[in-house]
């Protein structure tokens, strides 16, 4: 893949996810993708030969940002590493991120089929998670938490103030430190 294809292909998936977020899930055509990326739909579709094709490269591109960032492996080389890790990573790109990503939902709404990666690497981190843990069930309690919180946020339903949601960082942040 050259670096213009490269290029164009992240305006594409940056394009479908600004779409996702200001105009909700139900507004992410082919067509819409196309004018705010700024390319003609034969030159999307050349990319991203399908709506379903759009949504999985955005799906993946959103897992692989989060995969690349937690560094899992340099993570695992102390006792607890893993889960600190993750609610860090977590924090800066689910929680702390304004707005919060559209992306899964949208994937969500059109396909449920094309969350199925996301459901085998969510495991993969829990069981990396769990591994490391002094405590396994305290570090899954913590991993669900942060979703419990990102999911509230992504739906709108958020019923934690900021200085809640802080308090309850720390507290999770205390647990995967111990």
């Amino acid at each position: 893949m050259t670096a213009g294809t490269r290029s164009t292909r992240a305006r594409i998936l940056r394009a479908a996810l600004e779409i996702a977020q200001e105009a909700g899930p139900g507004s992410v055509s082919l067509e819409a993708v196309a004018a705010q990326a700024g390319v003609s739909k034969g030159g999307l579709l050349y990319h991203f030969p399908t709506k379903a094709a759009l949504l999985r490269g955005l799906v993946e591109e959103q897992l692989a940002r989060f995969e690349a960032a937690l560094g899992t492996e340099a993570a695992a080389s102390r006792h607890d590493g893993v889960i600190a890790a993750y609610v860090e990573t977590f924090v800066a790109q689910r929680l702390c991120a304004a707005p919060p990503s559209a992306g899964m939902l949208t994937a969500l709404v059109e396909d449920p089929a094309i969350l199925e990666p996301v459901r085998r690497r969510e495991r993969g981190f829990l069981d990396a998670i769990r591994a490391n843990a002094a405590d396994p069930d305290e570090a899954t309690i913590v991993y669900l938490a942060l979703h419990g919180l990102a999911l509230m946020r992504l739906l709108g339903i958020d019923v934690v103030d900021a200085e809640e949601r802080a308090a309850l960082l720390e507290r999770m942040r205390g647990s995967a430190d111990r």
